[in-house]
């Protein structure tokens, strides 16, 4: 295809959710996808054994009010309501219960002392870190901060403290049985999608747009941009004219890194169904370890932040090994023996990701409306990234996908 109405830069949730909404409007439309798949950061992958495991997003976060879950549902998908690993204790053993509960009643004092920074500094127009509000000399801070990494990505002292207590979260968490990759995708089904074509510039100059991809030109009236902010970013030339508001906005709501390491654990049944654990309650880079996700025989490591950074930086084998060492110290040498890799994939390497989910630099968490703005009724912004209080969630995509179809099915004249 040359020619569209709507070119839609991009088929992560939120490109799918607008193509969807456009389609369904009669409003002719076109994905443009540098990629070979649907999903973006959403992505199913099926392990040696069959089994569907998310290497991207994985939980229907704030579920009762998630709009993937009505259409997992009508598409025939399993939900698991089952309460998620994070909202569980620890394995017996690893965590003591008093440690437990100490570790608990700091991580809810943190974010209560957050919530009265943010309003008496947000009254003076003022934003600060996250990590400003951590207690000096709490035993608890490295493993706070560790969470605070798996939440947005990044350690507490890169991210707005406004910006982190903005985002709205109902604390219902399911799982999709089939894969919250595959059901995003599927949703895709019947849009007209240009796959491996990353787009390299917009040209806006003229009456129409001129969208310039690895296999051509395709002239649009408008378009809609759900690229990550990393890839905007990083391309000042990406729009021409340029527009500079748009890609500082995205420069100062930089993508967070989280990758998820699946284990093949042999005689599984040792573990109960979703216990959990730390990999070491004492340090910010650490992991966090789910055992037997849905009842399979694996292990689901997740590791967030610097930690992950450092990890990409020595491979798949540096992942493994920091598991092995990590759930060895807890489960006893033997475990050694019974894990090996399965899947992973690292998303601060994805040259069409470069990370995994936004935050705020401190003072940025506007930026996130500014990031969203249209411009001139004829390039329109969706994503996570520009969801005010859902960002860093397939929702959060989603919404904003709706949000940007809906602008310009209101303006559409034929």
């Amino acid at each position: 295809m040359t020619e569209t109405e709507v070119a839609i830069i991009g088929g992560g949730a939120a490109g799918i959710a607008a193509g969807r909404r456009l389609s369904e409007a009669g409003v002719p439309c076109l994905i443009i996808e540098a990629r070979s798949r649907l999903g973006g950061r959403a992505w199913t992958v099926a392990d040696a054994d069959g089994l569907p495991l998310d290497l991207g997003c994985g939980w229907l976060h704030s579920a009762d009010r998630n709009p993937w879950v009505a259409i997992v549902e009508a598409q025939g998908f399993t939900i698991d309501r089952t309460s998620p690993p994070w909202s569980r204790p620890s394995l017996p053993g690893v965590f003591a219960p008093g440690e437990q509960a100490e570790f608990n009643a700091a991580m809810g004092a943190f974010f209560e002392r957050l919530s009265a920074a943010v309003a008496k500094v947000n009254n003076l127009g003022k934003d600060m870190p996250a990590a400003a509000v951590l207690e000096p000399g709490n035993r608890w801070n490295n493993l706070i901060t560790a969470v605070g990494t798996y939440i947005s990505g990044t350690e507490l002292q890169n991210m707005s403290a406004l910006d982190f207590e903005l985002y709205d979260d109902s604390e219902i968490n399911w799982r999709v049985k089939e894969g919250y990759g595959a059901a995003i995708a599927a949703h895709g089904d019947n849009v007209p999608v240009l796959f491996d074509s990353p787009v390299t510039r917009i040209d806006h100059s003229g009456t129409r747009l001129k969208i310039v991809t690895a296999k051509g030109d395709i002239a649009a009236g408008k378009a809609i941009v759900t690229l990550p902010t990393n890839v905007l970013a990083e391309r000042v030339d990406f729009f021409a004219p340029a527009l500079p508001e748009k890609t500082r906005a995205a420069s100062r709501l930089p993508l967070g890194l989280a990758d998820k390491l699946f284990l093949h654990l042999d005689h599984a049944e040792e573990f109960e169904t979703g216990g959990r654990l730390f990999g070491n309650i004492e340090r910010a880079g650490t992991g966090t370890y789910h055992m037997r996700p849905f009842g399979r025989p694996l292990i689901e490591c997740f590791y967030a932040g610097q930690c992950a950074r450092d990890l990409e930086a020595g491979g798949e084998r540096a992942f493994f090994n920091f598991a092995v060492e990590e759930l060895t110290r807890h489960l006893g040498s033997g475990l050694a023996k019974r894990v090996r890799p399965s899947l992973m994939h690292s998303w601060g390497k994805d040259p069409f990701a470069r990370g995994s989910y936004s935050y705020a630099v401190p003072g940025a968490a506007s930026e996130r409306g500014i990031l969203a703005r249209p411009v001139d009724e004829r390039l329109f912004f969706a994503g996570e990234a520009c969801s005010t209080h859902d960002f860093s969630t397939a929702h959060g995509g989603y919404l904003t996908g709706i949000a940007a179809a809906e602008q310009i099915i209101a303006c559409q004249k034929f």
